[in-house]
Parts: structure tokens; sequence; C-alpha cells
């Protein structure tokens, strides 16, 4: 479904009614002199929590990972001498 077109001078005109628009999910192509310019689109909200039944379905599709090949990526990647901050 193509997105409706709003000139810039609506856009001037009409501006709280069409950022409630947006607000509730619609987006908007904005033209100038019959030329489109731009788009009015909603953002994304990321999700913070994701129920665990969703994240159970997820999981059962997710490679396995080996422990030990893990544990060596996390020592070859970080430093693991301990040195006194106040010894120098």
């Amino acid at each position: 479904m193509a997105q409706p077109e709003i000139n810039q001078r609506d856009l001037r005109s009409r501006s709280k009614e069409i950022m409630d628009a947006v607000a509730g999910g619609q987006s908007f192509t904005v033209t100038r002199d019959g030329h489109e310019i731009g788009e009015l689109i909603p953002l994304r909200r990321r999700r913070r929590f994701v129920a665990r039944d969703e994240f159970t379905a997820m999981s059962r599709n997710a490679a396995s990972v080996d422990v030990n090949a893990f544990r060596a990526d996390q020592d070859a990647a970080a430093d693991q001498e301990v040195v006194d901050p106040y010894e120098q």
C-alpha cells in the first residue's frame, strides 16, 4: 500500500494532525512543487521485554554453543593478567 503524499504547505498548516497520525503509525511522503523530497515515518520502538514463551520458541533454532571453544575465545580476546593499578 502506497503511503499518502502531503505537500510542504499542508505539513506546515496541519502539523499537529499529521504528527498525531505519525505517532499512531501512519507514514507520509512529503512533496514540494510536486516532487517527492522526503518521508515522515514513525520511529521503531525497541521492545525491552520478550515473553518467556517467545524466547523459548526463538531459542529452539539457535545454534548450540561449544562451551570450551567459547571460553578459549574469551581467553584469547581478554587480557587475563591481574594488575594492581596502584603499583607503579
